[in-house]
């Protein structure tokens, strides 16, 4: 046996009175290609998960399964695994990972293969159960999402190296914190603490700094590569959120704030195996780079899990035509004119035709490239010739022929397929996850449901403080006194809002209501916008319906995963009460 292991199946039995170091070293597939080993060799660590999987990463895999059956997993992750994996078991750090995406067992056997081929003794288990395929015959990939008690179970079985398909981000730290720590399914509190832990990690450096918006206010220096977070899990579900010692980047309370109201919506965080209350976290600096996270209530889970659909909904083309100089409108409105004229007389316009007139351009400029505006098109349509041919054709033809100073950023090329997404429900009863463990025993695993559930509605809006007094005001940018963070949840986007002092708290949850978010954001006006309140945090959080049509993988925006629209809310310029400046 190598040194410092345990026999198998005889872990899970730690002192639950020290707190489960639980590391991140990937937010996405494609994250820094080194943070494994920096996790690895930074500092103490129990448990080092990664993050491989995204709505659109589904889409990829899938298109990857569909010429290799036997791939649809993230290749990074073994390739990582082939240069770390010696150093964790070396450690005793176990690997929790969703990097198995559509073909858990595919890679758990492949880093079985390497194991031996390294020579080393590791015990690999997967999760699985997810895959809905066999339902919804017409989508490319359909997978639910699990909770985390697959994970668990694998853990306790003696796995060094656990492998899964879609589950809840949350889950790769609720799984090894309730192995550890002994939970069971109606230890709500404790679950939902874990899965506040497992949220703020998920997206890696976000946690540490990354994305940030007041980065500005941090040394430059620590921002240039930013450590990746871990969380000292205790017992009751509290957490302290921290990095390894002499990483870059910055542990704050901003800094976990930000990322708590990333990609959320309501008060009620659901899951598969518990709703957190978003409203009841606490943050609290602990010290340098430390910040405590308790206060969590938890409920019981919905009866319901969420699937996520892909499919191909088409191809799609673009061009982008540079305006330079003078007259930039009137160079607009020819080449549209010329366009859509060209489409006509091959009566084969693309369903679904998009312009945007980004005025980047400057008056006098001393560069021409600052004097030039970008006018982008955009063309949809099941027919992949109708979007290639016949947009190549119409824009190149062009080209000795319209505005002075014709040219394109690139000619268009072939019509590329876009994906489509969808969310949906079903009944978290008729999801059979099943554990196989190390031996390769098939451990069904009940629905968290099987205790009770609850439905999930909105909590009833929180009282609002006292409205701030004051006198005078300044025309100023939002961002002046508040931070955001957005991101896409499918074809919706939320914008989390939040301030730093109660003087501002007191401004912001009256000021900022859906009608003055409608007012800044224009292209929300016609969408549903929903506020909610989060006191705890001093946070709104506005959840836009159907901004990115349908979904990130659809490119409906020039933004498609909403990751810009709470800092060009930050710009917005409002009247900020001149105390709080």
């Amino acid at each position: 046996m190598r040194a410092g292991a345990t026999a198998r199946g005889g872990r899970g039995a730690a002192d639950p009175r020290t707190p489960l170091r639980i590391g991140n070293a990937s937010g996405f597939y494609g994250d820094r290609h080194t943070a494994v080993k920096e996790m690895l060799t930074g500092g103490p660590l129990d448990v080092l998960t990664g993050d491989y999987l995204a709505e659109l990463t589904m889409l990829i895999l899938g298109r990857d399964r569909l010429k290799d059956p036997d791939r649809g997993y993230a290749k990074t992750f073994l390739k990582q695994m082939e240069e770390c994996l010696g150093e964790a078991l070396d450690r005793g750090v176990r690997i929790v990972t969703n990097a198995g995406g559509l073909n858990p067992a595919g890679l758990a056997e492949q880093l079985r293969e390497l194991g031996e081929r390294l020579g080393l003794d590791v015990c690999v288990a997967h999760v699985e159960g997810d895959d809905l395929g066999p339902r919804f015959r017409d989508a490319l990939t359909a997978h639910a999402y699990l909770g985390g008690f697959g994970i668990t179970e694998a853990l306790r079985a003696g796995a060094d190296v656990v492998v899964t398909g879609r589950v809840t981000d949350a889950a790769l730290v609720t799984g090894p914190a309730a192995a550890h720590f002994g939970w069971g399914p109606g230890d709500h509190d404790r679950l939902a603490g874990a899965v506040i832990a497992g949220h703020i990690l998920e997206c890696g450096t976000q946690a540490t700094g990354g994305n940030y918006a007041f980065f500005d206010e941090f040394d430059p220096a620590t921002l240039l590569r930013p450590g990746f977070p871990l969380a000292e899990v205790r017992a009751d579900g509290s957490c302290v959120i921290t990095k390894h010692e002499g990483t870059g980047g910055t542990v704050d309370v901003g800094t976990v704030t930000a990322q708590l109201l990333y990609e959320t919506s309501g008060a009620r965080y659901a899951g598969p195996d518990v709703t957190a209350r978003l409203d009841t976290v606490r943050l609290t600096q602990e010290g340098p780079d430390r910040v405590r996270v308790d206060g969590v209530r938890g409920e019981a889970p919905p009866p319901t899990l969420k699937a996520g659909l892909t499919r191909i909904g088409g191809h799609r083309n673009e061009v982008v035509f540079v305006l330079t100089g003078l007259d930039v409108d009137a160079k607009a409105d020819l080449v549209r004119a010329q366009i859509e004229d060209a489409f006509a007389r091959s009566k084969s316009r693309p369903a679904d035709v998009r312009w945007e007139l980004a005025r980047t351009d400057r008056a006098d400029a001393d560069t021409e490239e600052t004097a030039s505006a970008l006018l982008r098109l955009v063309v949809r349509d099941r027919d992949a010739d109708v979007v290639g041919r016949a947009l190549s054709g119409a824009a190149i033809e062009l080209a000795l022929g319209s505005y002075p100073g014709f040219h394109v950023t690139a000619p268009p090329g072939r019509g590329t397929p876009y994906g489509v997404f969808e969310a949906v429900h079903v009944d978290a009863a008729s999801v059979r996850q099943v554990a196989v463990t190390p031996d390769g025993l098939r451990v069904d695993i009940p629905a968290a449901t099987a205790g009770g559930t609850r439905e999930l509605v909105d909590v009833e809006p929180p009282e609002l403080p006292e409205p701030l007094t004051y006198d005078r005001t300044r025309r100023l940018p939002l961002g002046t006194v508040a931070g955001a963070r957005s991101g896409d949840k499918g074809g919706d986007a939320n914008v989390g809002v939040w301030v730093r002092t109660d003087d501002a708290w007191r401004w912001l949850a009256h000021h900022l209501t859906v009608d003055r978010f409608q007012s800044l954001v224009p292209e929300s006006r016609e969408l549903t916008v929903t506020r909610h309140v989060l006191p705890n945090l001093r946070a709104l959080n506005f959840h836009v319906e159907g901004i990115l049509g349908a979904g990130v993988a659809s490119q409906a925006r020039f933004d498609p995963q909403a990751k810009g629209l709470g800092e060009w809310l930050r710009a917005r310029h409002l009247d900020i009460p001149e105390v709080l400046l």
